[in-house]
């Protein structure tokens, strides 16, 4: 049965139809017969009480879609109008990061069509759980999976903490794509002023994790959809850059889950499976879990060509299944 898809993003117009993930997704539910809508999550309003209530109690200004992989037309809109989302059966929540209050007040007004059933809405991945689980923290619940690892205010603590390891890498906590990630070296002058010039512009706390050396060799993108790993791509950091995102030039290549990478896959998937979180891309240094990505995750487009594989339709086998429209 054809099902009505909303999709928060951010703007179609300017995705990279052979990488993103959100195309990938879109041009498989239109092969699946599914209606497709587009909005961007600042045109969302949450109407209550008297006339207000009467648009929809949560709407959003939306265009029809159609999608096509044709570099530069490969997407043709509707008129713009008005669109009720809990007149819909899903809505996929796909702007990327930062994690800033904006990104967490669109998850409290999703929540308010959110569910499974008559007259619900599914949102993927649930807003209450995307919520709880910004996905540098996330992690932290799995302590004997991560390598050494540090999240605090404290300059002191984090002082120590390069003193202890040597080399080491700097995160914030709710950026995404790389940016604003430093490592550094043991007898490097500059960590004091990072931490200066990162306190000075933010109230947030700090990530600092063990330098893995490892990740020379590839930071392994693991996707798992409903808590279950459907295959994974290395990313390869470029000549003189610590970051392996591809955002920032790593190279993606072919890789095979070990052992371990389905131990870590095990522990963590009960979680996702149980709290709503469909679609995930976790991330994978040698041995050690890093990263839980449960907002806007990537790599279908990179694991389909590797592995020959409809990674989108896996994923929409999901969401129908959770639905109950398959």
């Amino acid at each position: 049965m054809a099902l009505r898809i909303a999709v928060q993003m951010d703007p179609l117009e300017h995705v990279n139809i052979n990488g993103d993930s959100t195309f990938a997704l879109m041009l498989e539910a239109q092969r699946r017969g599914h209606e497709l809508l587009v909005y961007p999550v600042e045109s969302l309003c949450l109407g209550e009480g008297g006339a207000e209530a009467t648009m929809g109690r949560l709407s959003a200004r939306a265009r029809a879609v159609k999608v096509q992989r044709v570099q530069g037309g490969h997407a043709s809109f509707g008129e713009e109008m008005r669109l009720d989302l809990g007149a819909t059966d899903a809505v996929l929540m796909r702007q990327d990061p930062p994690f800033d209050m904006g990104y967490i007040t669109a998850t409290h007004m999703l929540e308010h069509v959110h569910g499974v059933g008559e007259g619900k809405t599914l949102v993927v991945n649930d807003p209450k759980s995307v919520r709880d689980a910004p996905e540098k923290l996330l992690v932290t619940h799995y302590p004997d999976l991560m390598p050494p690892t540090l999240v605090t205010w404290d300059r002191e603590a984090l002082t120590q903490f390069r003193a202890r390891y040597g080399d080491v890498i700097l995160k914030p906590l709710y950026g995404n794509g790389g940016a604003g990630i430093f490592r550094i070296r043991e007898g490097d002058e500059n960590f004091a002023s990072l931490l200066e010039l990162h306190f000075s512009r933010s109230r947030e706390p700090l990530m600092i994790q063990r330098y893995e050396p490892l990740v020379r060799k590839g930071d392994k993108r693991i996707i798992l959809v409903d808590g279950k790993p459907i295959g994974a791509i290395n990313r390869v950091p470029a000549t003189g850059e610590a970051r392996s995102n591809m955002h920032v030039g790593g190279r993606a290549e072919a890789v095979a889950l070990t052992r371990r990478d389905e131990e870590i896959c095990e522990r963590i998937g009960s979680h996702l499976r149980e709290n709503g979180l469909i679609f995930v891309g976790i991330d994978v240094i040698g041995e050690w879990l890093t990263e839980i990505n449960v907002t806007s995750p990537t790599g279908l487009q990179e694991l389909d060509r590797f592995n020959d594989m409809n990674s989108a339709g896996l994923v929409w086998d999901a969401i129908e299944q959770r639905i109950g429209r398959s």
